[in-house]
């Protein structure tokens, strides 16, 4: 049996309350078509580009759940002349849902941040901002923005590298250190995406994000900080095949949730 619209859009409130995404964040459903609203196939994405709707329309997708919100910066016009806009026109004549979750994916318990500091290594970890901190009363303690891992048992610089690239499945990363050789790091700062406005400030061995601008960067090494930049969705990609397994669980047999096979980092290595 194909899901209800209601019943997808409580069923992914619940994985990822919206209430704690960041207030400038645009989060929820961001698209409702008028007639259609039932899935039988779901479509999980970073970006909403091009080459992913025309894979949801080759698959026959009737929603798109899009981590980073296609709709965001407010539009004067809708016109075929701009890609992203060619991407909502579409989407609205094809009468497909999509919905966006960004930071409140990233700030729950078990969401793209704390499946990031996985990669670390045992360690404890807790949010760098917590909502209990911000006026969430019923917040669980465990959510809120970043993460701060201590490592139960200290680690190489070169080790740790090892593990985030073993993680993210990349070859290659930026790393900008404080000094030379290959200095134990017993702690993590770390934030999906682009996390200078998060980091900042916060006292870790190791910053570890998507990427920094250049003067955020130079800071943090001036506060004996060393910063690892995996590129902003290589952070985030990985996270997807967790929250496909937890949004099919959840809805039960008869929908088919995807992960997008279109779907990858704009830049990569040359």
């Amino acid at each position: 049996m194909p899901v209800q619209l209601k019943k997808l859009l409580e069923t992914l409130e619940e994985l990822a309350p919206l209430e704690l995404a960041e207030e400038w964040d645009n989060v929820g459903l961001l698209l409702c078509p008028s007639r259609k609203r039932t899935a039988r196939k779901i479509l999980l994405t970073i970006d909403l580009t091009e080459p992913v709707l025309e894979e949801a329309l080759r698959i026959g997708a009737e929603t798109i759940v899009a981590y980073h919100p296609p709709i965001f910066d407010p539009l004067s016009e809708i016109t075929p002349s701009e890609a992203r806009q060619r991407v909502i026109l579409r989407l609205v004549e094809a009468r497909i849902a999509v919905y966006s979750p960004h930071t409140a994916l990233d700030a729950v318990a078990g969401g793209v941040n704390d499946w990031l500091a996985q990669g670390l290594g045992e360690g404890d970890s807790a949010p760098i901002i917590p909502f209990a901190q911000s006026g969430f009363e019923t917040a669980e303690v465990a959510t809120g923005q970043g993460r701060l891992v201590r490592l139960r048992r200290p680690v190489t610089l070169s080790t740790l590298v090892r593990r985030v690239k073993s993680h993210l499945g990349l070859k290659k990363l930026r790393v900008a250190k404080v000094r030379r050789g290959n200095p134990l790091v017993s702690s993590v700062a770390l934030c999906a995406g682009a996390g200078g406005s998060v980091l900042g400030g916060v006292e870790a061995d190791v910053y570890l994000t998507g990427e920094m601008r250049h003067h955020d960067v130079l800071d943090a090494n001036a506060l004996g900080t060393t910063v690892i930049l995996c590129e902003h969705t290589n952070t985030e990609r990985g996270y997807l095949r967790i929250f496909r397994s937890r949004l099919a669980r959840a809805l039960g047999k008869g929908v088919e949730v995807r992960v997008s096979r279109t779907d990858n980092d704009p830049l990569e290595f040359a």
